[in-house]
């Protein structure tokens, strides 16, 4: 596979040392210029990205565009990571996670923290300055030097009998969301899964321990507030392959108690980071937003808690009324085709 660094518009001098520091021993072709006439697809790729005041980078856009008109997935079988800077202290985590859906949507995998982000004043990197006395410079610069050795390493593996753990609050009898799952449980195969019903009165929100109280727990797999997180969760999490959540969209976000579950996972993670294991998701919306919730899940679960996000992670349809999810068109085909992605 070919490494190209793509910059599109002109990077201001905090983002040019961040390239600098990405592509130290040369390994990433840049493009500052022709970027739009690149094959993209079996790429590993930095894209670079200067926000500058205005939250956008009309380049970038124009670019995914380009790609979205002329291939049907233009990405396929690409790796991508994202360095991104803007001048204050917003939109570097909302336009690269739009990016990554972005991609992913067209078959682009990422691993683990896809990026690094540089606010205006690098308050972003102020727990490395607290925890490991290390400027704020030198933090996202060392930053910048690890994404691109995940991007350069980042393998797509095929695992013959992957295990399988599935998290949903559903009522499995009326929910579209349950019932799109058991479409796609019929195709996977020889997998072995395991489901995890999170009831109302089962799990209580992450309270915000203290980084030493957090580590403390984390370190012996167990949290403060205990419950189905510790008991169930945390080892079923530790043994999977493959995390699927079925996400129903309730007022454009995810469900309260799935929500819950993944703050919670703050303390294993301390421990065990989750590099080797890969989100997927089932979405369902009654009438639109389900890209909202899998970008919330490519926030809280492939860029702060490390799962690794293969191309297509989220199967999303829109279904209104119990049952409704069976009239949708060629569901069954699409269902099948999401069970081989996970799959493969």
């Amino acid at each position: 596979m070919e490494n190209i660094l793509v910059c599109p518009e002109k990077p201001g001098n905090t983002l040019k040392k961040m390239i600098k520091s990405a592509n130290s021993e040369g390994f990433f072709k840049e493009y500052y210029h022709n970027y739009q006439n690149i094959d993209y697809q079996n790429k590993r790729i930095l894209f670079a990205v200067e926000l500058e005041n205005s939250g956008i980078n009309i380049e970038l856009y124009r670019l995914i565009r380009k790609m979205r008109k002329e291939k049907n997935r233009p990405l396929e079988n690409s790796v991508a990571g994202i360095l991104i800077h803007s001048n204050n202290e917003l939109y570097t985590r909302s336009q690269a996670r739009d990016l990554i859906f972005s991609c992913n949507m067209m078959g682009c995998s990422f691993s683990g923290n896809p990026i690094t982000e540089a606010t205006g004043e690098l308050k972003n990197f102020i727990n490395y300055e607290k925890f490991f006395d290390m400027s704020l410079e030198k933090a996202c610069m060392k930053n910048c030097e690890e994404l691109s050795k995940r991007v350069l390493r980042y393998d797509i593996k095929k695992i013959k009998h992957p295990k399988i753990l599935v998290l949903h609050s559903s009522n499995s009898k009326i929910s579209n969301t349950y019932m799109l799952w058991n479409l796609v449980k019929e195709n996977l195969g020889n997998a072995d899964i395991k489901e995890i019903h999170i009831g109302k009165e089962q799990i209580i929100d992450c309270k915000g321990c203290s980084f030493k109280t957090c580590t403390h727990y984390g370190l012996q797999n167990n949290c403060y507030y205990g419950g189905i997180m510790v008991e169930e969760i945390y080892p079923s999490i530790l043994e999977t392959d493959y995390l699927i959540l079925l996400c129903p969209n309730y007022n454009d976000s995810i469900t309260a108690n799935v929500s819950a579950a993944i703050n919670r996972l703050t303390a294993l993670y301390r421990k065990t980071p989750f590099y080797d294991k890969s989100l997927f998701a089932v979405i369902v919306s009654g009438h639109s937003g389900s890209d909202i919730l899998a970008k919330q899940l490519i926030s809280g679960l492939n860029i702060n808690k490390t799962f690794k996000l293969p191309k297509e992670f989220a199967l999303m349809e829109t279904a209104n009324y119990p049952k409704d999810i069976l009239k949708v068109d060629n569901i069954e085909e699409k269902a099948k085709k999401f069970a081989q992605n996970i799959l493969n």
